[in-house]
């Protein structure tokens, strides 16, 4: 009886550690290489209008002793049903490590009463959130949240843009890595 409670406490605490060691935070290299893939974008109005398809590039490499994020998304919706308008956007920012482990401060980043851009990143586990956010004259915000989560293969895409504490739009999609 003893021996078999033993073997449990052991399986247990085998089970522990393989548990926090699935937690831990990756650095940011992990994240490093171009990935590819797709999604669908949702706002307040989904259900009575469709969700626009989005393709998104993802390229995240080094730059200084920090990282470089740039990322398109060319998106299908509005129009005609037949020919839906399309868009390409790109974007691309670098940050640089902060005194805080897993932080980053975006390199171009800005008083933000000033109306212009603030922005860092974090890692969290195995996700690269990026954060970008701007406050206008009214001292109203706007923030984009960019959650880069590997698993697999690949990375799932989680965006939120939030107004003032309101959800705008919430974009989800999946990503295959393409290259280093």
């Amino acid at each position: 009886m003893m021996r078999s409670m033993s073997l449990v406490v052991a399986a247990l605490m085998a089970f522990s550690s393989a548990a926090s060691a699935q937690k831990r935070t990756l650095s940011i290299g992990h994240f490093y290489g171009t990935f590819s893939g797709g999604g669908v974008a949702e706002n307040e109005d989904s259900l009575y209008f469709a969700v626009t398809a989005r393709d998104f590039d993802v390229v995240i490499g080094p730059a200084g002793k920090g990282f470089k994020v740039t990322w398109t998304s060319v998106i299908r919706g509005g129009g005609d049903v037949e020919k839906p308008k399309v868009r390409k956007k790109s974007t691309s920012r670098t940050f640089v490590p902060s005194a805080r482990r897993g932080v980053f401060k975006g390199a171009s980043s800005s008083d933000p009463l000033s109306g212009k851009e603030v922005s860092w990143a974090r890692i969290k586990e195995n996700s690269l959130i990026v954060y970008l956010m701007i406050i206008d004259k009214r001292g109203a915000y706007q923030l984009q949240r960019y959650e880069r989560k590997l698993v697999g293969s690949g990375m799932e895409l989680t965006f939120t843009r939030l107004k003032d504490g309101e959800q705008v739009r919430t974009v989800k999609g999946r990503l295959i890595k393409t290259g280093r």
